[in-house]
């Protein structure tokens, strides 16, 4: 992701050796990724051998470090080091994420005492200029956004202060400052003349990973559960003036404002507020809308699979919402309410002037109308090179600066893995039902996120015992085949008539088939009936809702003072723009004995 880091108090080598300031995290400093301790001088292996050191201070800059990865990707010439720089409170993820991908890591106070063929760093910060070799610096996001308070001269972006653009030992500038576009140049110049001579237009390594993943698109929404729904992303960066900060509730405001089934949320947060936080404690101040089916996308590289699936961004002033804009030119819309971190002629300060505001979660769908394609593009473009050759680039700079000839085969960007779906998705809504002359208008909410409507339709056997003996409609799905020796199951109908009994206050109960059918009988009525929903084409694609759905428009219906129908009738299902026809009929004998 993209926003800088924090700068807390720095350390010398010598005093800080391989603790950090911050209580409890000294055994992770400690550790050494996968159990094996980096040992020698740092320098030459055998023969071409080259060690190539990378320079962490946040989990942040080490995910874009791992972006860095395949330039070297099969060269057993090279040996790849890591190390922790101190002075962050959010280095313990760094370290974490290391030891999960089971790097070579090398403690802090050792790092100051060897020479490195190479040092590759996302972030000027902390005393990562007290480092001995040569030094190149990757962009730590999307350009120069945000000045940090308390971090350099009031003036200077996060990233370019002076102070750390310098060796300590020799005050020589980096080796190479690989920058995604030239107006970073002549900024980096304005702060350090002799800095800006070393550096180049090299591109985003991010970015090329988007673009090189988009076709996955449709991969990714099947992955995350997206289906036919559009996927409203939001993005947080850290600190005082970040969504999370600022506007706390609003992804629960959000989930219950928007209709479950033609909305998905996302939240993408910037590590440094997960590191902030810890996993637990973000979990739960964000229970309500996680509990609505919220995604909540790991902060390493799932973020990005996520804003390529998405249909519409909310974003404050964090950079993260330039990487959607730069793959995809969809509405993006701001919550971004002003303050002293946003440098208002950087590409962020421009996009937020030429998006529409969001003023609360109510006002989403007319804020997502008012956007106009072009700004967003246009931000991508002020903030990015033309993109394509990054890799080659950073690849033939480092490989000069280490004195070898790269490998004769070519690498390119790695695609971005699979987002993980919602990891609790609402089992009992309440449901709004409105017959219409076109039909049976369904809008579905997670239960308790808003007003009751119609009835609550609850899925028996995945919410708890009180909410099930509230349903107006209780429904079951298909158990997943026995592996007992002797088993016991439901046909449909005799669970329906089970549940009417257990349950008094339920008014209708259904079960869904293996075939994806449903039958439904309501409370005082003869008849079972068969529900069946027909798929719908929209533009070569099948569009097929679930059945819990249809049982709902079918109970509103049956509920009615409508006179029940005796024999098959067709109704429309009205969910959003779009409309479903279901049949009703008599359920057969067969129907009714189907194992569910």
């Amino acid at each position: 992701m993209s926003p800088d880091d924090a700068n807390e108090p720095t350390s010398t080598c010598e005093n800080s050796g391989a603790r950090p300031p911050v209580s409890g995290k000294l055994d992770a400093y400690e550790a050494t990724g996968d159990g094996r301790r980096a040992t020698g001088d740092g320098r030459r292996a055998t023969g071409d051998g080259r060690t190539v050191l990378f320079a962490a201070r946040s989990a942040v800059a080490l995910y874009r470090l791992l972006d860095v990865l395949p330039v070297f990707s099969g060269d057993a010439r090279i040996t790849r080091l890591f190390t922790l720089v101190p002075g962050s409170d959010f280095g313990v993820d760094a370290f974490s994420a290391i030891d999960a991908l089971g790097g070579r890591t090398v403690p802090w106070s050792e790092a100051c005492g060897r020479s490195y063929d190479l040092i590759v760093a996302a972030s000027p910060k902390g005393d990562l200029r007290l480092l001995r070799g040569p030094h190149v610096l990757i962009p730590h996001g999307a350009g120069f956004n945000k000045s940090i308070r308390d971090e350099g001269p009031a003036d200077s972006a996060s990233g370019l202060d002076p102070t750390y653009l310098r060796r300590a030992h020799d005050h020589a500038p980096a080796a190479l400052h690989a920058l995604a576009h030239p107006d970073q140049i002549t900024r980096l110049a304005a702060a350090d003349p002799r800095a800006a001579r070393r550096a180049k237009v090299i591109g985003d390594l991010t970015l090329e990973r988007v673009l090189a993943s988009t076709s996955l698109r449709d991969l990714y929404r099947a992955e995350l559960g997206t289906g036919a729904r559009k996927l409203l992303v939001l993005v947080s960066t850290w600190g005082p003036e970040s969504l999370v900060r600022q506007h706390p509730g609003l992804p629960a405001r959000l989930a219950a404002h928007l209709p479950y089934d033609e909305y998905q949320l996302a939240l993408v947060i910037h590590p440094n507020e997960r590191s902030l936080l810890g996993t637990y404690e973000l979990a739960e101040r964000l229970a309500p809308a996680l509990d609505a089916g919220m995604v909540l996308p790991d902060p390493h590289e799932e973020w990005a699979s996520v804003l390529i699936a998405a249909d519409a961004l909310v974003t404050d002033h964090g950079s993260a919402a330039l990487y959607y804009c730069a793959a995809q030119d969809r509405p993006v819309v701001s919550v971004h309410q002003g303050g002293g971190e946003l440098i208002p002629s950087s590409p962020m300060g421009v996009l937020l002037d030429r998006i529409p505001r969001l003023e609360g979660a109510e006002d989403i769908d007319e804020a997502l109308r008012a956007y106009r394609h072009g700004p967003g593009q246009a931000a991508a473009q002020a903030a990015f090179a033309p993109a394509g050759d990054a890799v080659d680039r950073l690849r033939t700079e480092v490989y000069g600066l280490l004195g070898l000839a790269p490998p004769d085969y070519g690498v390119t960007a790695r695609l971005l893995p699979s987002p993980g779906p919602a990891t609790r998705v609402p089992a009992a809504f309440d449901v709004h039902a409105a017959t219409t002359t076109d039909g049976v208008r369904i809008a579905r909410y997670p239960a308790g996120t808003g007003l009751p409507g119609h009835h609550l339709a609850v899925e028996h056997g995945a919410v708890g015992e009180q909410l099930a003996r509230s349903a107006g409609l209780l429904y079951r799905r298909p158990l997943p085949a026995s592996v007992a020796p002797v088993d016991l199951a439901w046909t449909a109908d005799g669970w329906i008539r089970h549940a009417l009994s257990a349950y008094p206050g339920c008014r209708s109960a259904a079960a869904v088939l293996p075939s994806g059918g449903c039958l439904l009988r309501v409370r005082g009525h003869e008849q079972t009936y068969a529900v069946q929903v027909e798929p719908q084409s929209e533009a070569g694609r099948i569009l097929q809702i679930d059945p819990a759905i249809a049982l709902s428009a079918v109970h509103a219906r049956l509920v009615s003072p409508q006179p029940s129908p005796d024999s098959r009738t067709v109704m429309n299902c009205l969910v959003g723009e779009r409309t479903f026809r279901i049949t009703l009929r008599p359920a057969t004998t067969a129907e009714a004995a189907q194992v569910i």
